[in-house]
């Protein structure tokens, strides 16, 4: 059964770090394409970022370039968000997903295709 698990989500202030955790179980294969996307309220859901297999991420929103880092734990299929320099316009549900056509290269923005995803988490950043 095919499962996306995240992790580590919470209410930090503003200027804080938080690490977001995801790992995906249940493949037939290793060679997945996992992203993070997050829904703030009221606006639709975003990609954040997409990591291929062997960990090269490329990032889809300009705001987090220089705050949020992605990484994967080897050639697994866990996948960190750390999330620095918290800002309130960060606040939302982060989710993860999996595009198992981006094992090799993550796609330009817009053309990753979600075919699973996980719960979300709630980050919430507020004084």
């Amino acid at each position: 059964q095919v499962q996306l698990v995240e992790s580590g989500g919470g209410l930090v202030q503003p200027g804080g770090s938080l690490r977001l955790t995801c790992t995906a179980s249940g493949f037939r294969t290793d060679n997945l394409g996992m992203a993070w996307f997050r829904q703030a309220p009221g606006k639709e859901r975003e990609a954040i970022a997409c990591i291929n297999r062997f960990g090269t991420p490329r990032t889809y929103v300009d705001s987090v370039e220089d705050r949020f880092t992605f990484s994967r734990a080897g050639a697994s299929n866990t996948v960190y968000l750390q999330m620095n320099s918290l800002k309130p316009e960060d606040t939302a549900v982060y989710y993860c997903a999996v595009d198992e056509g981006a094992g090799w290269r993550c796609p330009a923005s817009g053309e990753f295709v979600p075919h699973y995803w996980g719960q979300g988490t709630q980050v919430t950043v507020s004084p």
